[in-house]
């Protein structure tokens, strides 16, 4: 069952390209999160993706929203992925895509990684999902517009 709007968005602990463990319950009361399921460090789509996420991420952090990319990719493709190109939020490695697959995250008849948003409110409740492989720069502008809508 893929997770939509009104969920609770399931709880998770993967690591990060850091080496910490970041799970979602940490951000509840806090933050929003707008947590992003992407199929492959740098590719051009999820490149692409990325670094229209990393050009906003002032204005996330401003709408009071933490930023997460998610890929099956290790922590060390992740840290070079970041590196590379200047990414400024989390990049968890979801190995075995198990995360992924609990949010229902996939495409094409579920055999691939899909290209998944989650906007998901500071009380864990999932406000918005957007699902595109190739509107790379929509996953980003309706998450904004969705936080925007949720801060007034």
């Amino acid at each position: 069952m893929a997770v939509k709007v009104g969920d609770i968005a399931p709880d998770f602990n993967l690591p990060a390209q850091n080496g910490a463990t970041v799970s979602l319950k940490d951000f509840r009361g806090q933050k929003a999160v707008v947590l992003y399921f992407y199929p492959k460090d740098d590719t051009p789509g999820c490149t692409a993706e990325s670094c229209a996420f990393r050009d906003q991420y002032e204005v996330f952090k401003d709408a009071g929203a933490e930023v997460i990319g998610v890929s099956g990719d290790s922590s060390e493709s992740h840290q070079r992925f970041a590196a590379k190109y200047n990414l400024p939020f989390v990049l968890l490695s979801d190995k075995g895509d198990q995360v992924r697959k609990q949010y229902g995250a996939t495409a094409a008849f579920g055999l691939f990684p899909g290209r998944v948003t989650y906007v998901i409110d500071q009380q864990g409740v999932v406000q918005y999902v957007f699902d595109s492989m190739l509107n790379f720069q929509g996953h980003v502008t309706e998450a904004l517009k969705t936080l925007q809508t949720l801060s007034k």
